[in-house]
């Protein structure tokens, strides 16, 4: 089973790009929120290391919820998901792996910067981490019909 072909298929990928912008902004708050709630935990030292600290709980987050339903909440709440290169949907070792990739994209902002367009202009939205890996973020409700 591969990944939906965007001529026959278009519904998968309709809005796509969109969507992952407003969950990556519901996702960084998530993130931040969720950071602040460990903050006092740590005795506000968190403080010192606050951008560590969103980078650690922002890792484990994408990672855990991408391998328990190949989408983070905030995917899941514009009915999107992940997919590997032959359709199904991601395992641990490849949310892992694209976890890695958007960490080592949003640290290197040429490489952020060249994800954002790829997804704005290739034919399935993919971005750098996503050619890399053969991924391809979907609409879920594209399955159902």
């Amino acid at each position: 089973m591969a990944p939906p072909d965007p001529q026959a298929q278009p519904d998968f990928y309709k809005d796509v790009p969109l969507k992952r912008l407003l969950a990556w902004a519901v996702d960084a708050t998530v993130t931040a929120l969720a950071c602040l709630i460990i903050l006092p935990f740590t005795f506000f030292t968190g403080l010192f290391f606050f951008p560590l600290l969103f980078l650690v709980v922002g890792f484990l987050y994408r990672m855990v919820t991408l391998a328990n339903g190949s989408a983070t909440w905030g995917m899941r709440l514009f009915a999107i998901e992940l997919r590997r290169p032959d359709g199904t949907r991601l395992d641990a070792g490849t949310a892992f792996a694209h976890t890695l990739g958007y960490s080592v994209s949003c640290a290197i902002a040429p490489l952020q910067l060249i994800s954002i367009v790829m997804m704005a202009t290739t034919e399935r939205g993919q971005g750098l981490t996503d050619h890399v890996l053969g991924t391809v973020m979907v609409n879920r409700r594209a399955e159902a019909a």
